[in-house]
């Protein structure tokens, strides 16, 4: 029996409203691996015991290497570091405590609204960076690679490189400081810089090279990035890789993508400054304690 209009419209009505539900509904989760090389060659790597070497690089390994995970929906993102317990007997909890101050904590991003918020413990003090997303201009290619079972296609950009990013600081190449053969020494008494930030730089910009895939069609992916027709599986920058490892679409337990609320609220340029002061002030009080000389 055909039903009457009314009560037929009213069911396409509630099916539309369902569907439309359904799409605001969608959710995934993303594991990425993330892992940053470190070359160790002109920082006294060669004057090094093997046991001091083998010292740090473990040490280093907890902070270059690490498992970040990615809970989006159609619009927002949330991507936080993966919770682990600490090893029994671990004595590194003070210097992952330090390190933490000068890495990025919980993040958020709004790909409509162009926002990206991350959470920032530093010093036992508690903020909120807030930001525009950064416009990316993506050169997409036709290269394609699988990545699991999704089929990723190959985009490139060139990205600025932010002034306080670790990640990237790298020591400076003084090879140009270098005189010529027959040209006049420097002064072998002239005073070296007390910063020890004189020694290092951060390239202005990096190339990105990403994989993404229109298998599922969300504007996002891993960190900062986002802009292209499909979900981010894998990013190299500059020294970093991030790889997606798993995916789980409409996860039956899923994570909450809630906008983060907590902390004094600054832009990225304020809060490199209120890192670069406190630097300063532990160098003066180092320094001072050091005895140095004016």
């Amino acid at each position: 029996m055909q039903l009457p209009l009314p009560k037929f419209s009213i069911i396409l009505l509630l099916l539309f409203l369902s569907l439309q539900v359904s799409a605001q509904d969608f959710q995934g989760q993303a594991i990425y691996q993330t892992k940053t090389s470190m070359d160790m060659s002109g920082w006294g790597g060669d004057q090094m015991s093997e046991q001091r070497k083998k010292q740090i690089a473990d040490r280093m390994k907890s902070m270059l290497e690490k498992t970040y995970v990615l809970n989006f929906n159609r619009s927002e993102s949330t991507y936080k570091e993966e919770e682990k317990l600490a090893a029994p007997g671990s004595n590194n909890s003070r210097w992952g405590g330090m390190m933490s101050s000068f890495t990025g904590g919980p993040q958020y991003k709004n790909v409509k609204e162009f926002l990206i918020l991350q959470e920032q413990e530093f010093f036992g003090k508690q903020f909120l960076v807030k930001d525009s997303l950064s416009s990316l201009d993506w050169k997409l290619g036709s290269e394609t690679k699988q990545i699991g079972q999704y089929t990723c296609f190959k985009a490139t950009t060139i990205k600025p490189v932010d002034d306080m990013d670790f990640m990237s600081m790298r020591r400076r190449n003084r090879g140009n400081d270098e005189k010529k053969e027959g040209e006049e020494k420097a002064d072998s008494t002239k005073k070296e810089s007390d910063d020890p930030f004189d020694e290092l730089e951060v390239p202005k910009f990096v190339v990105v090279t990403a994989w993404y895939t229109p298998q599922i069609p969300v504007s996002t992916g891993p960190g900062e990035y986002h802009g292209l027709p499909g979900l981010i599986l894998e990013v190299t920058a500059d020294k970093t890789v991030m790889l997606c490892t798993k995916i789980v679409m409409n996860p039956q337990e899923r994570e909450a993508i809630d906008r983060p609320e907590k902390g004094d609220i600054v832009t990225r340029e304020e809060y490199n400054q209120i890192m670069k002061d406190k630097i300063a002030e532990m160098r003066e009080m180092y320094g001072g304690r050091g005895g140095r000389r004016n």
